[in-house]
């Protein structure tokens, strides 16, 4: 990880990418729109819970420790909005 203010720009960007993938969403499926909503919501709290973990790692003060609970950081984001991005196209397939 390079440093933490990249990091809180990744996890804003993937959340921007998928606002706007639920805004595509709602302009061409409207009837779905409360559905679409209720996913955003998630992955607003999403940002939030990862932005609180950012910024209180588990051992601030041992540099190995600190990289792995970044490292185990990342993997989870990325995991995590992956699974919100099925969960969209699960519900646009209906």
């Amino acid at each position: 990880m390079a440093n933490l203010r990249d990091l809180k720009k990744e996890i804003d960007y993937r959340l921007e990418e998928f606002v706007f993938d639920c805004e595509m969403a709602i302009y061409f499926q409207p009837s779905k729109e409360e559905d679409v909503v209720a996913i955003m919501e998630k992955a607003v709290a999403l940002r939030n819970a990862l932005y609180v973990n950012a910024n209180n790692p588990t051992e601030p003060h041992n540099a190995s420790l600190v990289k792995k609970y970044y490292a185990a950081m990342r993997r989870d984001m990325v995991s995590s909005f992956g699974s919100l991005f099925e969960e969209l196209s699960s519900l646009n397939g209906k």
